[in-house]
């Protein structure tokens, strides 16, 4: 608590006092060596989840921890390993090691691929994989215990069915053995897993409308209920607890989602997916996800799961994790920006000062991703003395705005000069909303192994490698 103090410019007994009533999580289980702890909740910065894992298709154990890697450096407050493939012991545990930030699963996932099928999962074998990622040092999970057998018949009629993995796994279970969803029946029994390692329960929306026709629908409303039930339930047993999501939801609903969801779980942190405010751009819902992941924000989600471009399309590469973390680390400071944290405007204020003094290489550097800014810039205009000069290739000398108005400034005209300066030393925001993004104390996280290439991870070009976590002597940025 005294960590995320610090990393949120906040008073320790403030944020004892916000997990002690469930409005704020930190995900956090004993066993994740790693780990600088975050906090997750309305009153503190929004955060992004990362998404990443393999699939019976594609990607191996370097491929994702590359990912990882690549997740952590541009930002990612957390992770989810997804994964569905092969070595998915092999590719948690080397997740859990070599993460500094709080690592989640969906342990469905794993137990259907033991089980053979989803209809011959077992109530033993889903409680034998919960406490298997828990000793794992797994800080968060993904159970979709909302998901019941009177709310099945609610989904006829939608456009895109049941579109969540754990969902459909769960409803195919429920229709074959004429049961009601084991996690459901077992969830006190999970609580007691997730109580002794302090996991934290992601609830999930297992029933979260897949196109923007099936938002806001009966089948959603009523899982959503029986989550606030769960979420009560948790904290009788001292077990932190955020609720997620929908995925697609009109711009206009959103808000409405967010403060149902905050009413009907009494304030537990709300964690989505976007979500998507229109279902026509395959390869850009990276961007149509931010739009709604930002009102999201604005309206009190505390955490937002990227989304990269390759949804709906394929499984995301390094390149892509970069994309969705961009999009979303812009939502995500837009909506602490217009909630009006504390201190969180500063960094704008800092880079449009820099910009306005045609200070390029502060300009990069306060960029959310400096290595893009520079790259851009200098498409055009390559050399150093272009990293002096006052206008860009966009508008050119003659027509460079900011020049022209600095000249008349500098007359003794009727307009004053303009001298501000923003000093982000002093400024009150949490540590998500400053530059770098992807600050993290790394110091515990293991050396790592040789088949990382950092150049190629952090997008650096020129020969050099950035800063790794087995190099840090204090903490790194990445």
């Amino acid at each position: 608590m005294e960590r995320v103090a610090e990393r949120e410019n906040r008073e320790p007994e403030f944020v004892r006092e916000q997990v002690a009533a469930g409005q704020a999580v930190i995900p956090a289980n004993h066993g994740h060596d790693s780990l600088d702890p975050m906090i997750i909740g309305r009153e503190f910065a929004t955060k992004v989840n990362a998404n990443i894992g393999n699939s019976e298709t594609t990607s191996d154990l370097q491929g994702e921890l590359r990912k990882l890697h690549t997740a952590v450096h541009y930002g990612a407050d957390t992770v989810m390993d997804l994964s569905t493939g092969s070595n998915l012991d092999e590719i948690r545990e080397t997740n859990v090691d070599y993460s500094p930030v709080p690592v989640g699963t969906v342990p469905i996932y794993e137990a259907v691929k033991r089980a053979g099928s989803p209809e011959d999962l077992t109530h033993e074998l889903l409680l034998d994989v919960i406490e298997k990622h828990a000793e794992q040092g797994v800080d968060y999970m993904t159970i979709h215990a909302g998901v019941l057998v009177e709310h099945l018949p609610l989904t006829d009629g939608r456009t895109t069915g049941i579109v969540s993995r754990g969902g459909s796994i769960l409803a195919q279970w429920i229709e074959e053995n004429g049961m009601q969803n084991p996690l459901y029946a077992k969830f006190e029994e999970i609580c007691a897993i997730f109580a002794e390692h302090d996991v934290t329960f992601s609830l999930g929306d297992g029933l979260r409308p897949g196109s923007i026709a099936d938002a806001s629908d009966e089948a959603q409303f009523a899982e959503l209920e029986t989550l606030g039930e769960l979420t009560r339930t948790a904290w009788d047993h001292g077990v932190q607890v955020m609720v997620e999501g929908p995925g697609h939801v009109p711009m206009d609903e959103i808000a409405e989602n967010v403060e149902r969801q905050q009413a009907v779980c009494d304030g537990a942190p709300f964690y989505v997916l976007g979500p998507l405010v229109t279902d026509i751009a395959p390869g850009y819902d990276h961007i149509t996800s931010a739009i709604g992941a930002t009102e999201a924000g604005r309206a009190g989600a505390a955490m937002l799961c990227y989304v990269t471009p390759k949804e709906h399309l394929g499984l995301p590469d390094e390149a892509d994790v970069r994309e969705g973390l961009a999009a979303y680390r812009i939502a995500a400071h837009a909506a602490d920006v217009a909630n009006g944290l504390p201190g969180a405007r500063d960094w704008d204020d800092a880079l449009s000062e820099a910009r306005y003094e045609f200070d390029w290489r502060r300009q990069f550097d306060l960029a959310l991703d400096p290595q893009r800014a520079r790259d851009f810039h200098d498409q055009t205009l390559p050399g150093d003395n272009y990293k002096e000069a006052r206008f860009c290739s966009m508008c050119g000398v003659e027509f460079c705005s900011m020049r022209i108005d600095q000249d008349a400034r500098d007359t003794d005209g009727e307009m004053d000069a303009i001298d501000t300066e923003t000093d982000l030393d002093t400024s009150a925001a949490a540590a998500v909303n400053l530059p770098p993004a992807g600050t993290h104390d790394t110091s515990a996280v293991p050396d790592l192994p040789e088949f990382v290439d950092e150049a190629a991870v952090h997008g650096h070009d020129d020969g050099t490698a950035a800063d790794g976590a087995a190099d840090a002597e204090e903490p790194a940025d990445d």
